[in-house]
């Protein structure tokens, strides 16, 4: 029977299992932060295959078209010159398979040396607590959730990083990176390496940051409504004609400056209430406390019934948005008219 986490941190249980060697026989990885889950893969490929992936202890499926029969014969195969045998499943919706009965049952028999990883790539990790297979499944297995990371633990692996490169950064910027970069280590992990090799200095610096690293869209147009709320028109014209030039499709455009200026609602109505980031961050799902903070701090520089305007102008730009042969001069009307009522 599989090990369950007692505080709910899947990924953090099992980390401390891999780093002093305890591999379990049937682990189900999932989540959003791809950089962990085939971090951890690596590693445990490192641990039971030593050698390599091209011997008789590695076995790797693709999920569309697995034949349990095959599978079967994978786990019933003794390990070679070796304690145990490896055995990858991808793409594998296991909770939806036509023959989950079959697969229950070999799972809860599995013998010590086998190591089943079942790597939910593409497809939803949706499994049902109501449905009995699906629960004997879950009991059998290790389910590992490689959730996005938070602030805290993604800023002291920035600044490890760039140590690693001889480089320092602020705690400051180390934030502002996870910012422009979606908070995400895959992402993360080639800005830094290219954010250190342009930095002349000793010290990473954000015009470093800004200068070689390209923000995600939902970072833009932060900058973009921040400075609109700065009455920096022109910054924020500029930046949209950036975004255009990008080729970034209108819609996705229309619906991020919609969103940001729904948190900016939510930051006024935070401060008009005397609530605080934490507030802030379970209203509008805000994974990172320090966005919270700049949300805020923004959101003090104008009012509440801006606050509002401005959501309903996104709203109308939105509905003619979608109707309208030149949506960009639709998004560049709706920029001068939030400069306006700034």
């Amino acid at each position: 029977m599989a090990q369950k986490s007692k505080d709910g941190d899947s990924y953090r249980e099992f980390s401390d299992s891999l780093k002093s060697g305890r591999i379990g026989c049937l682990y189900i990885f999932y989540g959003e932060e791809r950089y962990l889950l085939e971090r951890c893969i690596t590693e445990i490929r490192s641990q039971l295959c030593p050698d390599g992936l091209d011997g008789f202890n590695y076995r790797r499926f693709e999920g569309r078209g697995l034949s349990i029969d095959a599978l079967s014969d994978a786990i019933d195969t003794l390990p070679v010159y070796a304690d145990r045998t490896l055995i990858e499943i991808h793409d594998f919706d296991v909770f939806g398979y036509d023959q989950k009965q079959r697969l229950a049952d070999k799972f809860a028999d599995l013998p010590d040396y086998i190591c089943i990883v079942i790597a939910y790539d593409t497809i939803p990790y949706k499994p049902d607590g109501r449905v009995s297979l699906d629960k004997e499944i879950l009991k059998a297995a290790q389910a590992v959730d490689f959730a996005v990371q938070g602030n805290n633990m993604l800023v002291k692996w920035i600044h490890r990083h760039f140590e690693a490169a001889g480089k320092l950064i602020s705690t400051a910027d180390a934030e502002y990176l996870v910012l422009i970069t979606g908070g995400y280590m895959s992402s993360l992990h080639s800005e830094v390496e290219k954010a250190a090799a342009y930095a002349s200095g000793e010290t990473v610096t954000r015009a470093d940051i800004d200068a070689v690293v390209t923000p995600v869209l939902d970072a833009a147009v932060y900058k973009l409504t921040d400075a609109l709320i700065r009455r920096e028109h022109n910054v924020a014209m500029g930046i949209l004609d950036e975004l255009l030039r990008m080729r970034e499709p209108p819609q996705r455009i229309i619906y991020s400056i919609s969103a940001k200026m729904r948190q900016f609602l939510a930051a006024r109505v935070c401060i008009e209430n005397s609530l605080g980031r934490k507030d802030l961050c379970e209203m509008c799902g805000i994974r990172h406390e320090f966005q919270a903070k700049l949300l805020m701090e923004t959101a003090r520089k104008t009012t509440l019934a801006n606050c509002r305007n401005a959501v309903l102008l996104c709203v109308d730009t939105a509905y003619a948005l979608n109707s309208s042969p030149e949506p960009e001069a639709r998004l560049t009307e709706l920029i001068a008219r939030l400069a306006f009522q700034s």
